[in-house]
Parts: C-alpha cells; structure tokens; sequence
C-alpha cells in the first residue's frame, strides 16, 4: 500500500474516506541563492546616503511561530495513538511527537488528515464549505521537519536582511500578502490536494527584491550583476516547482504578489534627494521620486487590487482555472518518462 506524498509546496492527493497524502510548499533551493543576492555587496551605491537600518524582530517571530505550530500539530497527531496501515511510528521514543510512518509521510511529520483537520487548504472547503481562512491557515502549517527546515532557513537567508533595510511593516506585509496570494492561484487551480507551508510566502520576498531593484534602479552599482543575480535564483527555484508533487502555482501567486508590492512599499528616494530636500530658498525643490517610480508605483498598485479582487471573486464561484487556461498545468508538473503528473 502506497501513499502520496507531496514536497515543497506540492500537492497530496484527497480520498474520499480516507486521507491523502502530506503536501507542503518549499524552498530547498534558497539558502544557496537567495541569501546570497540579498546581502551582495554591489546591491547599494557606496556614495548613497546611509538608509536608517531597522532591527530585525518580525522575520524571527515569524520563524518561532512556525516552529511553535509544527511542534503543535506534531502534539495533536500523536502518531503511536492511532494504527497505520502504512507501518510504525518514526522515532518512537519521541512518543506522541514520533512521526507518521516514512511511506505515508517521507518529510518526518503528521498525517495529511490531521493537517487538513488542522487548517490545509483545501479547495472544496474553502469554496462550499466557506472556510475561507484556510487561504491564510495553511501557510503557518508545514508537511514535516524536512519542510519546516527548508523553508525556515530560506526565510532567514532573505527576510532578516530585507527587514534590516526596509522595516517590518513593510516586509512583514510583503510576506503575509504574498503567501495569501500563493493560496488564491493555488486554489483556483488545484481541487483535489491539501496544501501546506510557507513557500508562497518567501517566493514573495524573492519578487519584491527583483521589484525592488527595478525601482531604485538609479541608486545602484553593477545593475547588470545585480538583475542577473536575482533571476537567476528565481528562474531556478520555479523551475523546481514543474517537478511532480510541488504547487508551483502557490510559488507563482506568491511571487507575482511580492514582485507587485515591492513597487508599491519599497520605494526609495531618488538619488541625491536626501541631501537636496531642504533647498536655500528660490532654488528649484527636486522631486522625492522619479517619473517612473510613481508610473511603476501607480500601475503594480491597480493591478494588485484587480488581481485580488478578481481571483477571489473566481475562487468563491467555484470557477476552475484549468477551464480557461488548458496549457497552465505545465506550470506545476511537466510529464517525463520518469515520473507522470497525476495524483
């Protein structure tokens, strides 16, 4: 007997009767990227005017919540206290924190029933049974400790440097909208799968760096580095969501919604502004931004309120995505000779 297990952000099959199989989102291939690029040194002009650097504190308490509800979860699962027909507890002395059989759950965590129990997303519930806040539920939630670990590191390697430079208002908004926004497209295409774990959320960060770097685009050295840099990492990473069991959709929602809010909450003044905004009088004042600061400001703003109004309004009218895009499932799963792209 089999299970399905699904990494990263992926998916787990649903049954009827019976659990499905664990389904996380993730980010194995951060650490050796996405932390790079954030603190490269030719991100900041060295004749820049020294930005005020904030304290990192929301990035950490974001990391022990979500160690905390993993270590609640494992709690309510309580592995030894229920038979599985896929074998014995992993790490029994561990007891009720012990983990479900490695056939059922390769990632070393809980039961797909207890995760969907416990606030998975999952479309039918979201859409008929109007449980709408497991769009942000599942986000805190992860598939097992190799899940946890992959996307705990990543979000250090990105957030906490990003929280240093631009506040925890504003990273912390990034992270909590762009993991709701992996939820929505994630929802709007997959029906029959639990989803898991913060992905779409750091996929964010990812996002709102490239964003971020268009514009402030004048207040950097080596530009060409830099932007090579950063899509290079981000090619990479989605293209590790076309492998199977991997919701590269919640990964796209998420950076797409990130990449949005970086024009909208992290733009810097131009150049030379802060040195020149208190001009001796009759000179000419200069501008706090550039024209295409408040063009690119303007535009990714409308189009994030549009975007969310109308894949909201799509997902609580039960509308299928895949009915209006029949090529977009090769965004999360590309069929080889090795491995189909079913449940």
């Amino acid at each position: 007997m089999s299970s399905t297990i699904d990494i990263e952000r992926g998916r787990a099959a649903t049954r009827s009767g019976g659990a499905g199989g664990a389904k996380g989102r993730g980010g194995a291939g951060y650490p050796n990227g996405a932390g790079n690029a954030s603190s490269a040194p030719f991100y900041y002009d060295p004749g820049y005017v020294a930005d005020r650097e904030w304290t990192s504190w929301v990035i950490p308490m974001f990391v022990v919540a979500n160690v905390a509800v993993f270590v609640a979860v494992m709690y309510v699962n309580n592995c030894p206290a229920h038979p599985n027909p896929f074998g014995s507890c992993v790490a029994p002395f561990l007891h009720r924190f012990s983990f479900q059989p490695l056939r059922e759950n390769p990632l070393f965590g809980p039961s797909s029933s207890k995760l969907e129990k416990l606030g998975a997303l999952q479309w039918d519930k979201v859409v008929h049974e109007h449980q709408g806040w497991r769009l942000v539920t599942c986000i805190w939630l992860h598939a097992g400790v190799v899940h946890l670990l992959a996307n705990m590191l990543s979000l250090v390697f990105i957030g906490i440097r990003l929280e240093q430079q631009f506040g925890f208002v504003r990273i912390g908004a990034i992270y909590l909208l762009s993991g709701f926004g992996g939820s929505v497209l994630s929802s709007l295409f997959i029906r029959n799968s639990i989803s898991v774990g913060a992905s779409g959320a750091l996929f964010g960060l990812l996002g709102a760096m490239l964003s971020e770097l268009i514009t402030n685009w004048t207040i950097y050295t080596n530009k060409g580095v830099a932007l090579l840099t950063l899509l290079f990492i981000i090619v990479i990473n989605l293209a590790l969501g076309i492998l199977p069991h991997v919701d590269n959709y919640a990964h796209i929602g998420g950076f797409l919604t990130g990449f949005l809010l970086g024009f909208v909450l992290l733009i810097r003044p131009r150049f030379g502004w802060l040195e020149h905004h208190n001009p001796p009088p009759g000179s000419k004042a200069m501008s706090k931004y550039m024209a295409y600061q408040y063009i690119l400001w303007f535009v990714a703003l409308i189009l994030l309120i549009v975007g969310f109004v109308i894949g909201l309004i799509m997902l609580f009218r039960g509308v299928n995505a895949n009915n209006h895009c029949h090529w977009c499932h090769y965004l999360s799963c590309v069929p080889t000779s090795r491995w189909s792209c079913g449940n």
